[in-house]
Protein backbone atom coordinates (compact mmCIF):
# COMPACT_ATOMS: atom_id res chain seq x y z
CA UNK A 1 0.00 0.00 0.00
CA UNK A 2 2.81 2.54 1.18
CA UNK A 3 5.76 3.59 -0.76
CA UNK A 4 7.44 5.59 1.63
CA UNK A 5 6.84 7.29 4.40
CA UNK A 6 8.75 10.60 6.01
CA UNK A 7 9.07 11.49 9.81
CA UNK A 8 10.14 14.95 11.09
CA UNK A 9 12.34 14.31 13.94
CA UNK A 10 13.55 16.57 16.50
CA UNK A 11 17.54 15.22 16.13
CA UNK A 12 17.74 13.19 12.79
CA UNK A 13 21.26 11.90 13.50
CA UNK A 14 19.97 10.85 17.27
CA UNK A 15 16.96 9.34 15.30
CA UNK A 16 18.92 7.50 12.70
CA UNK A 17 21.38 6.20 15.24
CA UNK A 18 18.20 4.55 17.30
CA UNK A 19 16.52 3.16 14.18
CA UNK A 20 19.57 1.69 13.26
CA UNK A 21 20.78 0.41 16.38
CA UNK A 22 17.63 -1.00 17.25
CA UNK A 23 15.53 -2.54 14.15
CA UNK A 24 19.34 -3.84 12.54
CA UNK A 25 17.47 -7.50 13.43
CA UNK A 26 14.68 -6.61 10.75
CA UNK A 27 17.91 -5.92 8.47
CA UNK A 28 17.01 -2.38 8.58
CA UNK A 29 19.90 0.21 7.27
CA UNK A 30 20.56 3.28 5.96
CA UNK A 31 20.49 3.92 1.77
CA UNK A 32 21.01 7.64 1.72
CA UNK A 33 22.12 10.65 3.40
CA UNK A 34 22.22 14.11 2.14
CA UNK A 35 21.92 17.97 3.35
CA UNK A 36 19.50 20.06 2.46
CA UNK A 37 19.16 23.49 3.30
CA UNK A 38 22.27 22.91 5.86
CA UNK A 39 19.94 20.13 7.78
CA UNK A 40 20.25 15.91 7.84
CA UNK A 41 18.05 14.29 5.92
CA UNK A 42 18.28 10.50 5.97
CA UNK A 43 16.38 7.63 4.14
CA UNK A 44 16.48 3.95 5.53
CA UNK A 45 15.80 1.14 3.86
CA UNK A 46 14.77 -2.45 4.19
CA UNK A 47 16.19 -5.94 2.70
CA UNK A 48 15.27 -4.79 -0.57
CA UNK A 49 17.55 -1.89 -0.15
CA UNK A 50 14.81 1.10 -0.88
CA UNK A 51 14.69 4.06 0.82
CA UNK A 52 11.43 3.94 2.50
CA UNK A 53 11.71 5.13 5.92
CA UNK A 54 12.47 8.95 5.64
CA UNK A 55 13.96 11.02 8.64
CA UNK A 56 13.98 14.73 8.29
CA UNK A 57 14.18 18.03 10.52
CA UNK A 58 10.72 18.98 12.39
CA UNK A 59 9.35 22.18 10.68
CA UNK A 60 7.53 22.39 13.85
CA UNK A 61 6.43 20.92 17.16
CA UNK A 62 5.11 17.01 16.90
CA UNK A 63 1.00 17.39 17.96
CA UNK A 64 0.44 14.02 17.58
CA UNK A 65 1.98 10.74 18.19
CA UNK A 66 2.79 8.11 14.78
CA UNK A 67 2.36 4.39 15.16
CA UNK A 68 4.88 3.16 12.44
CA UNK A 69 4.95 -0.89 12.69
CA UNK A 70 7.89 -2.75 10.73
CA UNK A 71 7.76 -5.77 9.60
CA UNK A 72 9.95 -9.01 10.87
CA UNK A 73 11.06 -12.16 9.07
CA UNK A 74 10.42 -14.35 12.19
CA UNK A 75 9.85 -14.07 16.02
CA UNK A 76 12.95 -14.05 16.85
CA UNK A 77 13.67 -11.17 15.00
CA UNK A 78 11.26 -9.31 17.19
CA UNK A 79 12.69 -10.65 20.30
CA UNK A 80 16.28 -9.22 18.71
CA UNK A 81 14.65 -5.57 18.22
CA UNK A 82 13.08 -6.14 21.80
CA UNK A 83 17.25 -6.89 23.36
CA UNK A 84 18.41 -4.28 20.61
CA UNK A 85 16.17 -1.41 22.82
CA UNK A 86 16.95 -2.82 26.09
CA UNK A 87 20.36 -2.93 25.73
CA UNK A 88 20.02 0.83 24.36
CA UNK A 89 17.87 2.28 27.23
CA UNK A 90 15.09 2.37 24.92
CA UNK A 91 11.59 2.54 26.69
CA UNK A 92 9.74 -0.55 26.19
CA UNK A 93 5.73 0.26 26.31
CA UNK A 94 4.80 -3.78 25.22
CA UNK A 95 7.24 -6.78 25.72
CA UNK A 96 7.16 -9.34 22.42
CA UNK A 97 4.26 -11.13 22.88
CA UNK A 98 1.30 -12.47 20.71
CA UNK A 99 -1.47 -10.40 20.17
CA UNK A 100 -4.65 -12.43 19.62
CA UNK A 101 -6.90 -9.91 19.61
CA UNK A 102 -5.19 -8.41 16.20
CA UNK A 103 -5.12 -11.67 14.96
CA UNK A 104 -3.28 -15.25 15.86
CA UNK A 105 -0.32 -15.18 14.98
CA UNK A 106 0.35 -11.27 15.49
CA UNK A 107 3.65 -11.40 17.21
CA UNK A 108 5.34 -7.72 18.17
CA UNK A 109 7.24 -5.05 20.57
CA UNK A 110 6.48 -1.91 20.98
CA UNK A 111 8.64 0.64 21.42
CA UNK A 112 8.95 4.79 22.07
CA UNK A 113 11.67 6.41 19.86
CA UNK A 114 12.88 9.44 20.33
CA UNK A 115 10.44 12.17 19.46
CA UNK A 116 7.72 10.03 21.17
CA UNK A 117 6.61 7.98 18.79
CA UNK A 118 5.42 4.46 18.95
CA UNK A 119 7.35 1.99 16.83
CA UNK A 120 6.95 -1.23 16.26
CA UNK A 121 8.52 -4.99 14.94
CA UNK A 122 5.98 -7.41 14.17
CA UNK A 123 5.70 -11.06 12.72
CA UNK A 124 2.98 -12.60 11.05
CA UNK A 125 2.89 -15.94 12.04
CA UNK A 126 0.32 -18.66 11.42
Amino acid sequence: MFDHIGVQAADVAASSAFYLATFAAIGLREAVRFERGGALVVGLAGLDGQAAFWLSPAGGAEARELHIAFRAQDREAVDAVHAAAVAGGVEVLHAPREWPEYHPGYYGVFLRDPDGHNVEAVHHGP
